[in-house]
């Protein structure tokens, strides 16, 4: 079993976050303790067993902008029910972590620590919304080493209208600088998201393929291993347990405003209103999958990552389809599973397997 809470509030919104994600910070109290009673609703809702969770992962939103102190029952609820080893991670961003901080997270359980850096550059941060500087990302990076962390991921962002070759390489060469610091990356190429500030302004991305395996093969080259299209780890060690569960479908309880589960096949979601969850925290509005859905999320999450596509989950026209992409070298086959060595083409390839 693997766990999903969402943290929603910020300090600002940025430009291209599509996330629930609240600036005002008057309902912390209020919100933790619906928290408390959606997690362990669910828990007993659900029979999770003692030490039957795998992954924990607290995203947002910004989980660093809200004191420690919050975040102690819900891990005095949960801990009973965490694995020895469970991976137990939570998001954060450089402007409002401190070292206090990083340290009572770390004592509460927390192993692994992932920063919203999206870019080195003053100009990129700026176009993104972003509220932190490039003296910010070093610093909160030797913050995270010196309260005990040796489990860190960055995030960043590129395909914006500012990204040429030039753009990149500054961004590469930071990364150098801080490569010793961090143990995985995920790279996202920007997505323009309805009813974010981004949307419709498709001016704002440069949908340059070209750039992008530049980039890719880059991060390769710097000593990173691509294990999903926006994802890296310097070694197969550090794979992000958590993310590889959604992509193999695998069961995930979500708790907490606008969380989004999955459990037998049907997907759980929590209300997107900040005053409804509030009230009535247990509320799910429930989605049941059809065999066509699950097969087309198996075909699109299995292509874009490491987990391939199970034969034995291809109807019959999928299989006639999957000879020609292995007779034009598209995909591979091993061990009752096929793969894609070019995680860009994933998509279109997906679509041909699904028509």
């Amino acid at each position: 079993m693997h766990f999903y809470i969402h943290i929603p509030f910020c300090q600002s919104k940025c430009h291209y976050c599509a996330f629930t994600s609240l600036k005002n910070k008057n309902y912390e109290k209020a919100y933790f303790q619906a928290l408390q009673k959606d997690i362990d609703f669910h828990l007993k809702h659900f029979h999770i067993l003692e030490k039957q969770i795998k992954t924990l992962f607290i995203g947002g939103g910004t989980p660093s902008c809200v004191q420690a102190h919050h975040y102690e029952p819900i891990f005095k609820l949960l801990n009973p029910y965490l694995s020895p080893n469970a991976e137990i991670s939570c998001e954060a961003n450089p402007n409002s972590t401190s070292l206090n901080w990083l340290k009572a997270m770390k004592n509460l359980g927390i192993n692994r620590i992932s920063f919203g850096v999206q870019s080195f550059h003053p100009q990129k941060l700026h176009f993104l919304g972003r509220i932190h500087d490039q003296n910010m990302i070093f610093k909160v990076l030797e913050k995270a080493h010196k309260a005990g962390f040796s489990n860190i991921n960055i995030d960043l962002i590129y395909d914006t209208c500012l990204d040429n070759k030039k753009m990149l390489e500054f961004e590469l060469s930071h990364l150098e600088q801080i490569k010793p610091l961090i143990t995985h990356l995920s790279a996202y190429n920007l997505s323009l998201e309805p009813h974010t500030a981004f949307a419709n302004k498709k001016h704002f991305k440069k949908n340059a393929p070209n750039l992008m395996k530049f980039f890719i093969k880059e991060l390769i080259q710097a000593g990173f291993f691509q294990y999903e299209i926006s994802n890296f780890a310097k070694t197969p060690s550090y794979i992000c347990k958590h993310n590889l569960a959604y992509w193999q479908a695998k069961n995930h309880l979500a708790c907490g405003l606008s969380a989004v589960g999955f459990y037998k096949n049907k997907r759980f979601y929590t209300t997107k209103s900040l005053q409804v969850y509030i009230q009535n925290p247990i509320f799910r509005s429930i989605e049941n999958l059809s065999h066509k859905d699950l097969n087309l999320e198996h075909l699109f999450l299995g292509l874009r990552s490491i987990i391939g596509i199970d034969e034995n989950k291809l109807d019959a026209l999928q299989k006639e389809k999957i000879k020609t992409l292995l007779k034009e070298k598209k995909i591979f086959y091993k061990n009752q599973r096929y793969f894609n060595p070019n995680f860009l083409l994933s998509d279109e390839l997906a679509l041909y397997l699904s028509s």
